[in-house]
Order: structure tokens, then C-alpha cells, then sequence
């Protein structure tokens, strides 16, 4: 019974901000709509006309494409951060500090930091500006800014810390015993990175994941202010149809992407034990 109490407090919280927003939706998505009003009914129509339209499919496809991408780069530069911290960093003191600095960016807002963008990729940017005193363009590249690589880039810049903390917690863990004998048994560096201390790392990476995917999923003001509104997700269509208070379409478009993504992190718990790390 005390137990019950104790859970109580969280469980409500729970219910209250994540079931019953969540249950809501669910009931809009059904709702059907005029331009000018929402009728509250049982129709299926704003998921038949998801699933029926071609634009769903690519746009998922581009949402897909900047998950990976943003995935992979933020995975790769997490891990590389965290190997230096934890292996290459002898004092506790130097290891907060320098992770200290990785978190320099979040203190300023998302928006700022894409903002800061727009005078280095710009035409007349500093890497336009750079490359054309070098000699090395001729002209200035239009592809830096308000293209998909400036949305990815800005993706990297965003969430690469999402990685690293739970990499850098994994690494933090490994004993170092096990590195030790690994040495003694005359494997090199290169082996022991990749049989030791990656996969004793895959649940850091794992938890990683499905932070860096989920956020880039549901993303739509980093794509709209990257791309100049030229590249789609699923994130900016839903927020347009807000915009033209399509609320049942775009309640419908949350509940597909929820259960994607849901669907997503179940296909990772099954294949990477998370458990270890939590």
C-alpha cells in the first residue's frame, strides 16, 4: 500500500502531461474540419487522405534522410568526444571542464544558434568569403545556406550533445581491468576500440539515438529556418497545416509520426539492452 502511495504523485504527473495530451490528440484526429470550423466527429478521412497522398511518402522519406544523417554525424562526433574525455583526460578536473565547454552552445536558445549560421554559410559569408581569397572557388556556393546540408548541419550543431553524455556515461563505467587484459593479450588500439569499448558502449549509444531521432523527427523550425522553406519533414507539414487550423489533419499527422517513432525505439530496445545503462 505504501508503495502504491509513493508511486501516486508520478503517475498522476504522468497522466496528466503525457497520456491525456497524447489521448487528446488521438480524439482531434478523428474530428472533421471546415475552413472555417472543427466538427467533432468519428471520420477517418484526415488519415485516408495522409496515406493516400504521394507528398506523405516523400516527405517522410526527407524526414528519414535527415534523422540518419543527423544520426550518424552527432553519433560519430559523441563518440569521438567521449573517447578523448575518457581516455585521454587523466584528471576528473580537466574532464568537467572541458565537458563544460561542449555545453557552451546550450546556453543560448536553438534559434540563436541557427541565426548564427546565416553569416558564416551566407554568399557573403566567412566560408564563401575565406574560400574566395584562397582561390579555391571562383564563385560564391550557394548549396551552404538554405539547402539540406545547412538543415543538417544545424541538426549536428543541436543534438551532437545528446550523444555524448550517454556515450561518455558508458565509457565512464568500462573497467578499466578489462582494457588492461585486452592490452596483455596483445590486442592494439584499433581492436580494442572496436571489440571492447564500442560495443560496451552500445547502450550509451543506443539511449543516444533514440534522443537525437526523436528530436529530429518531430523538427520543424530548424528545417524552415535552414532550408529558406525550399526541403520538407513531416514536422514543418504538420505546422503548416496548424497554421491553416487544420487541426484534425495535423492531430492525425502527430499521431502517424508518434507511433513511427514509438515503433522505432521499440525495433532499438529489442536489439540493444538499455537497461544496463539506466
Amino acid at each position: 500500500m505504501n508503495i502504491q502511495l509513493q508511486i501516486l504523485p508520478l503517475l498522476s504527473v504522468l497522466v496528466l502531461f503525457l497520456v491525456a495530451p497524447v489521448v487528446i490528440i488521438l480524439a482531434v484526429s478523428f474530428w472533421d474540419y471546415t475552413e472555417f470550423s472543427l466538427i467533432p466527429d468519428f471520420v477517418l478521412t484526415n488519415y485516408i487522405e495522409i496515406f493516400e497522398s504521394g507528398v506523405t511518402y516523400s516527405t517522410y522519406l526527407n524526414t528519414f534522410k535527415f534523422a540518419f544523417l543527423g544520426w550518424l554525424f552527432t553519433v560519430i562526433i559523441g563518440f569521438t568526444l567521449a573517447y578523448f574525455l575518457a581516455f585521454h583526460v587523466r584528471t576528473l578536473r580537466w574532464q568537467i571542464i572541458l565537458f563544460l565547454i561542449c555545453t557552451i552552445p546550450f546556453w543560448t536558445s536553438n534559434i540563436i544558434r541557427m541565426i548564427a549560421w546565416i553569416p558564416v554559410l551566407g554568399r557573403n559569408g566567412l566560408v564563401n568569403s575565406l574560400l574566395l581569397e584562397l582561390g579555391v572557388i571562383s564563385e560564391p556556393l550557394e548549396w551552404l545556406l538554405y539547402s539540406d546540408f545547412a538543415v543538417i548541419l544545424a541538426f549536428v550543431h543541436l543534438y551532437t550533445l545528446f550523444t555524448l553524455v550517454p556515450i561518455f556515461n558508458s565509457m565512464m563505467r568500462i573497467d578499466k581491468s578489462i582494457i588492461e587484459a585486452a592490452q596483455d593479450m596483445g590486442a592494439n588500439s584499433l581492436q580494442i576500440l572496436i571489440n571492447v569499448i564500442v560495443p560496451l558502449c552500445l547502450p550509451g549509444i543506443a539511449i543516444g539515438t533514440i534522443f537525437v531521432v526523436s528530436l529530429i523527427m518531430g523538427d520543424f523550425i530548424t528545417v524552415q529556418a535552414m532550408s529558406g522553406g525550399q526541403s520538407a519533414s513531416v514536422g514543418l507539414a504538420m505546422n503548416n497545416k496548424r497554421a491553416l487550423l487544420q487541426y484534425p489533419a495535423a492531430a492525425a499527422d502527430a499521431i502517424i509520426l508518434l507511433c513511427v517513432v514509438l515503433g522505432m525505439v521499440a525495433i532499438l530496445m529489442r536489439t540493444i539492452n538499455i537497461r544496463k545503462e539506466l
